[in-house]
């Protein structure tokens, strides 16, 4: 903030005039733009980014979240108090071999680049600095996904459900570890389901909200907010959910801690998780697998994958795409058949007859 001069008033010459004013501010900002260059350092900009998504942009709190832990974590450790100006692609460059070099996963290590690409954007836009440096870094390229999906069978679902804990979570982790695998939702979109979601009459599981990072928000995509066949086993399940649980208020959650009808510890839920296939001497898989598992099975039994994308949420088709390997294909064992059976014998007498019409021995 500067002080250029009185404000002239009306039927006054002495003063200046708004516009006056603003062109001597705007001379005053070319002025000092070298000296806000050489101050502001990449911490200090990061901060003024966050600033930018939370607030103006009006990013996700969960998103914004991961950012402010990126940026204390990995950005700020390696580049110190370095200002903008001497920021270089190299730079860059040393940083993604750094952060690879600590083990950091291809996936983390792109959200970094993507992270910063936004940050000296954001840096350049208000002149602050010359150019982007990450503009010059190629972007990690990823291994590719694991191409088996983990899921688990119905006879291992089977299994888990008696392998839950009899304890007071025991009931809750039951309906929870049932609608995931028969709903394919989300484990934030179960921990956020509240009874209102829960269309009775239609057969209808509706998702509208999520719950991460110890806050409730919308889904993870505009397409995410979507509603799920609900099946008669699971509406049987959470209607006995119902019956014995203490908050049955429309805005109150369906699968809630029984004492308090607070939010289910994501973290916990995990870890119990893992002790249910221990118990019921399963393999290893995550808590997420249950999507796969809903996600497998609706594309073997015939379910179109298109409407599988909508019933899952996804924003791509192409991660959709994932569970085309489980679709029935009836018909095409049996043309691969065809394709490599021997040929039918030709009949000799056929084959006499050709010869003398073509008129040739060979």
């Amino acid at each position: 903030k500067r002080k250029i001069g009185p404000r002239r008033q009306p039927g006054s010459s002495d003063g200046l005039t708004t516009a006056q004013a603003e062109r001597e501010m705007q001379r005053r900002i070319e002025l000092e733009r070298p000296v806000i260059r050489s101050r502001l350092t990449v911490e200090a900009t990061g901060k003024l980014y966050l600033e930018h998504l939370e607030h103006v942009l009006e990013r996700k709190p969960s998103t914004v979240g991961g950012y402010r832990s990126m940026l204390s974590r990995h950005i700020e450790p390696f580049f110190e108090d370095r200002t903008l100006e001497r920021v270089t692609a190299e730079d860059i460059r040393r940083f993604l071999a750094a952060k690879k070099r600590e083990g950091l996963s291809t996936k983390t290590v792109t959200n970094c680049l993507v992270f910063m690409h936004g940050l000296f954007a954001f840096a350049v836009k208000r002149e602050w600095m010359l150019a982007n440096p990450v503009a010059a870094v190629d972007r990690p390229r990823a291994r590719g996904a694991d191409p088996d999906i983990r899921y688990l069978d119905l006879e291992e679902l089977e299994a888990l459900l008696r392998a839950v804990a009899d304890d007071y979570l025991g009931p809750t982790e039951h309906a929870v570890y049932l609608t995931a695998a028969m709903s394919g939702l989300r484990q934030g979109e179960l921990i956020a389901l509240r009874w209102m979601d829960i269309d009775w009459q239609a057969r209808r599981i509706r998702v509208r909200r999520n719950y991460t990072r110890q806050q409730f928000g919308t889904p993870k995509s505009r397409r995410s907010s979507r509603s799920v066949p609900m099946t008669d086993r699971v509406a049987g399940e959470l209607e006995r959910h119902f019956q014995r649980s203490e908050f049955q208020a429309d805005d109150d959650l369906v699968l809630c801690h029984p004492h308090t009808g607070h939010p289910l510890d994501d973290s916990k839920l995990r870890k119990r998780f893992k002790e249910a296939l221990v118990r019921a001497e399963l393999r290893s898989i995550r808590f997420h697998d249950l999507r796969h598992t809903f996600g497998t099975h609706c594309a073997s039994a015939g379910v179109p994958l298109r409407t599988l994308q909508e019933w899952l949420g996804h924003r791509d088709f192409t991660t959709t795409l994932i569970y085309a390997d489980y679709a029935p294909s009836p018909h095409e064992a049996e043309l691969v058949e065809r394709a490599f059976s021997p040929p039918a014998a030709v009949p000799t007498a056929g084959f006499e007859a050709g010869r003398r019409y073509s008129g040739t021995d060979e």
